[in-house]
């Protein structure tokens, strides 16, 4: 008995290891099988639009190697930045279930108010873009009062504002049509020519990884310490290992050219302020009710007025601030500004991105990934010669797409009770 006693006392440290070793591989096999479930009950988050994006580099790439060159890169980092601005607004209203078709206007009339009262009025540039994001807010809460008090759809309200704003854009400008900003002005420079240093940005790529292994491990202590099930701690550090890496290397690949413009870093962190507030406040917890069932969010006790009022203003004001770094962009204010395929390119990359058109589903990365589709789409045909007739056909048929898995996705989680 004695014997058995020293053998069991020797094979235990073995066999706690042993299991250890199991838990971690089926922590791992575990977190595999968790992802490949959430896809076939129609939780796709970002996949769909991650292997779009993935199609889109490969078939452009070969059809000529300059697309993923760093400086075309670069360029199209400029691009994507003012539009993206307007684009998170739109996830904003989507959320809640609505729409804002007034996104251009507002944004062309926020540049054009810029370029009147810095250049022709000679007001400090700084309270010149105070004054035009205050306009994009009291727009948005002008919507909210209409669909609140009055019950008018913001299909409608939003329209009214369309061609009101542009009214005004157009009454602003008047018979010159456009006004230039100066070419030295910091403004310009920081939408035309400034990008980070490298240290910068090698520091702030690696925030990302750091970041989601920190929040990670307090969490799965938290689970823990409640007796719950956690994430591996091997899992997490190779999923944050991975992250780092992969944004390490986009940014020396881009400090091959200029780097990363710092226009598209306050696009960036736009996008993860957001993200913050929708997945990690009260607020945006009531933004999601709200839009997945607005009755029952208000039996719940949720302020649902107050919760539209700042969807639409963050939705205008988020647009007038696209419109200022479009002029910053374009070093001009116009009568072009915001027209054309803005209104629609927003709207097209918040939905490509992932936010759900029905309410209720959504992040703040949707603008980014639903953006970089959209001028992926646009450089590349830009680079290929041929017609902007091609581009509005293929960012078209990418948006139906994307409604179309939509759809499929609402259905799938609706009938595995993850609606």
């Amino acid at each position: 008995m004695i014997k058995s006693a020293k053998q069991n006392a020797q094979t235990a440290p073995m066999l706690d290891r042993r299991d250890e070793r199991v838990k971690h591989a089926e922590g791992i096999g575990g977190s595999i099988r968790a992802f490949l479930d959430r896809v076939r009950s129609g939780d796709l988050g970002s996949l769909p639009v991650v292997v779009g994006l993935a199609i889109i580099w490969t078939v452009f790439q070969s059809l000529n190697p300059v697309f993923l060159a760093p400086n075309n890169l670069v360029n199209l980092l400029f691009d994507c930045s003012t539009v993206g601005v307007i684009a998170l607004g739109i996830v904003c209203i989507l959320i809640v279930g609505e729409i804002d078709l007034s996104v251009g206007s507002v944004s062309g009339f926020a540049s054009a108010l810029v370029g009147v009262l810095w250049v022709n009025q000679g007001w400090p540039v700084a309270v010149a873009i105070l004054a035009a994001l205050l306009f994009g807010a009291l727009i948005g809460a002008l919507y909210a009062v209409l669909f609140n008090r009055f019950g008018m759809p913001s299909f409608v309200a939003t329209l009214a504002g369309l061609l009101s704003i542009l009214g005004l854009q157009l009454y602003l400008l008047g018979s010159t049509g456009s006004i230039n900003l100066p070419y030295e002005a910091p403004l310009v420079n920081f939408g035309q020519l400034l990008v980070m240093p490298d240290v910068v940005s090698y520091v702030l790529a690696a925030l990302p990884g750091i970041v989601m292994f920190v929040l990670g491990y307090r969490t799965a202590a938290r689970r823990r310490e409640a007796g719950l099930s956690s994430q591996p701690l091997t899992s997490l550090l190779l999923r944050s290992i991975v992250v780092t890496i992969v944004l390490e290397f986009i940014v020396y690949y881009l400090n091959l050219d200029r780097g990363i413009p710092w226009m598209f870093g306050l696009f960036v962190g736009l996008v993860v302020v957001m993200n913050y507030a929708l997945t990690r406040t009260k607020w945006g917890r009531q933004m999601l009710a709200v839009g997945g069932n607005r009755e029952a969010a208000r039996r719940a006790g949720i302020n649902v007025r107050f919760i539209y009022t700042t969807a639409f203003m963050l939705c205008s004001g988020l647009a007038a601030a696209g419109g200022i770094l479009s002029a910053a962009r374009l070093a001009s204010a116009s009568q072009q500004a915001g027209t054309g395929d803005v209104n629609l390119n927003a709207i097209a990359a918040a939905v490509i991105g992932g936010t759900s058109l029905f309410g209720g589903r959504g992040s703040a990365y949707s603008a980014l990934l639903g953006i970089i589709v959209i001028q992926s789409i646009a450089s590349g045909l830009t680079l290929l010669d041929l017609s902007s007739s091609l581009r509005y056909m293929i960012t078209g048929a990418v948006l139906a797409i994307a409604v179309i898995v939509d759809s499929l996705a609402r259905r799938s989680r609706v009938s595995h009770g993850r609606a």
